[in-house]
């Protein structure tokens, strides 16, 4: 990954922010999930716990996925793992299984917020590995800048 110190910075602290959050949500859930989801569980019928069970399992495994990676992006920046330890496959954002809507649909409001919640913070770090510069920075600002409108559009 070539960065220019500039787009360096700005991509720390994004990752700073998604790693504050996930950290924020995976409170929210843990304590969700151990306290107030086990009164919200025992109102629903067999099947529908079992659903909440399995999609609490999901919103985890999300969440560590996402942890996993934004460490390992902290690690590049702080200088503690090159690009090359980075770039191995396991270092990669794992795959998550998504929600499927009509099963969750069901469940408890606040549930149902987090796995949205978990999805979405997923997808944001998904497009930011994915979307990640791999070029130089050209030399003008203004060329620097068509070339990210280009590729985003």
């Amino acid at each position: 990954m070539n960065e220019g110190p500039r787009e360096i910075r700005l991509r720390g602290r994004l990752v700073n922010g998604l790693y504050t959050e996930a950290m924020l949500l995976a409170d929210e859930v843990r304590g969700y999930f151990e306290h107030q989801g086990r009164d919200d569980r025992e109102a629903l019928d067999p099947l529908v716990r079992v659903t909440l069970s399995c999609e609490s399992l999901k919103v985890t495994s999300r969440l560590m996925h996402v942890l996993a990676w934004l460490l390992t992006e902290r690690a590049i920046e702080l200088g503690q793992m090159s690009d090359e330890e980075a770039a191995a496959a396991a270092r990669r954002l794992g795959d998550a299984a998504p929600s499927d809507a009509a099963s969750i649909r069901g469940l408890p409001q606040p549930a149902i917020a987090l796995i949205d919640a978990s999805q979405d913070l997923y997808a944001r770090v998904r497009r930011l590995e994915v979307d990640a510069p791999t070029q130089a920075p050209t030399s003008s600002p203004a060329l620097s800048l068509l070339d990210r409108l280009e590729r985003a559009f």
